[in-house]
């Protein structure tokens, strides 16, 4: 990728025939993509057209991100090789799986009420009940709520306390 000519060159020597963008994405988190266009002449008489792209009268398109985040990829990418990102990296592994645990296992991505200050309230609660099925020493839940573990009643780990009856959620029922 050359930016300053705004060309691309393909392994097989081809130099793009058009420089789009950047543009936004449909996503409002990702990232500008610039696009890069060969013509039907150049792709469809290349050997290695089968590589780059599937329809044999298709043009190839490459997409790709601005300079600064290309060059801040490159470096990214070399500094995950050094043994210092090596040592921290267990410890983002460790909040990722968490994170991961509060989106799959407790459907953190839906809040059930609407306002900042319910969805708050949602994400303090699920972390304290997360904290105590933690200490119980009970395998934490990953996938559904209805989910059985060995050695866990399908209730949850309050059935096994009443008999392996099941409570319905969100209805208060009085225990005599």
């Amino acid at each position: 990728m050359d930016y300053d000519r705004q060309k691309v060159t393909c392994p097989q020597g081809k130099v793009s025939q058009g420089w789009h963008g950047p543009y936004p994405t449909s996503s409002p988190t990702a990232a500008p993509l610039i696009v890069a266009r060969f013509t039907k002449s150049q792709c469809q008489p290349c050997p290695a057209g089968t590589q780059c792209t599937t329809f044999r009268e298709s043009t190839r398109t490459v997409g790709f991100p601005p300079r600064e985040l290309r060059d801040l990829q490159l470096r990214v990418r070399t500094e995950q090789q050094t043994p210092e990102w090596k040592t921290r990296y267990p410890v983002r592994s460790g909040v990722e799986g968490t994170v991961n645990e509060f989106a799959h296992g407790y459907g953190m991505r839906r809040c059930r009420n609407r306002g900042q200050g319910k969805a708050h309230i949602q994400h303090v609660l699920t972390a304290i009940a997360v904290n105590i099925e933690r200490l119980s020493g009970l395998p934490s839940r990953t996938t559904s709520a209805n989910a059985t573990y060995p050695g866990r009643s399908p209730g949850g780990p309050w059935a096994a306390d009443l008999g392996g009856s099941k409570i319905p959620d969100c209805q208060a029922q009085t225990m005599s």
